[in-house]
């Protein structure tokens, strides 16, 4: 029998059987019009064609019925903007992986998780250049995959280089079975180690009598180190969970 076929604004016939499956209408449209099976969609009065069943399943199919068929546009695979890069020190290397428009202050931060070098201390360079401007792009410097980024860590001189202390005003923030997710507002020195922190919130009874783990953007903060060293900055969350850390346990 002939049935007409419905496309858009246009019809054209096709002989079809009544055993035909409804799979082999489609790959004689995929012949006639080039439009790919998986892309089509066929009904009868709003009655989806099953691509198991044959035209015999569908009585209502008869001479000259029309059949309208629906196009699918399948969207195209998504550009994959993922690279992989080497991250190199003098005496270790890091492969990472980031996004083509990942920022230069973005992958600082990054590598500041993975290794705890203090991002204020982070030289970055690429070919022989300092990625020098934090807002930018790696692209827009030709960082692409399998590229090297080379990290110098400044040396600073305490007495006469290293900026004075200043006051943060940050956020402890409890785990929900501490104090009941508290947020705790503080102002505290930028030089003040995790440990003075810790024996603030114990010794003002802010904090029950335990042991703390101190996270600062997804990295265990260490006892004896600055809030300075760690990178925190006015605004930052840190976040306390009772525990502690392990001998040989890597920060």
């Amino acid at each position: 029998m002939m049935v007409i076929i419905c496309v858009l604004e246009h019809e054209f016939n096709i002989e079809v059987g009544p055993q035909e499956p409804v799979v082999e209408i489609k790959r004689k449209i995929e012949q006639h019009l080039g439009i790919p099976m998986a892309s089509q969609t066929l009904s009868v009065s709003g009655w989806e064609l099953v691509d198991g069943l044959d035209m015999e399943d569908y009585p209502i199919v008869t001479e000259a019925t029309k059949i309208d068929l629906t196009v699918k546009y399948m969207q195209p695979p998504l550009i994959n903007n993922k690279i992989q890069i080497v991250v190199k020190f003098s005496s270790k290397q890091y492969h990472m992986e980031v996004d083509r428009a990942e920022t230069v202050g973005s992958l600082k931060e990054k590598i500041h998780i993975i290794n705890g070098t203090p991002i204020k201390k982070m030289s970055l360079f690429f070919c022989g250049t300092e990625l020098e401007e934090e807002y930018r792009n790696l692209s827009e410097y030709g960082v692409c995959e399998s590229s090297e980024i080379v990290v110098f860590c400044k040396t600073v001189n305490r007495l006469r280089d290293e900026p004075p202390s200043k006051t943060l005003m940050m956020v402890v923030q409890t785990s929900s079975s501490l104090l009941n997710g508290a947020r705790i507002p503080l102002e505290v020195s930028d030089l003040s180690s995790v440990k003075d922190l810790r024996e603030l919130l114990l010794s003002s009874k802010i904090l029950p009598l335990d042991d703390y783990l101190f996270i600062h953007k997804q990295r265990i903060m260490r006892d004896n180190f600055s809030l300075r060293w760690h990178g925190v900055e006015d605004g930052d969350f840190l976040y306390v969970f009772k525990g502690t850390v392990t001998r040989g346990e890597p920060y």
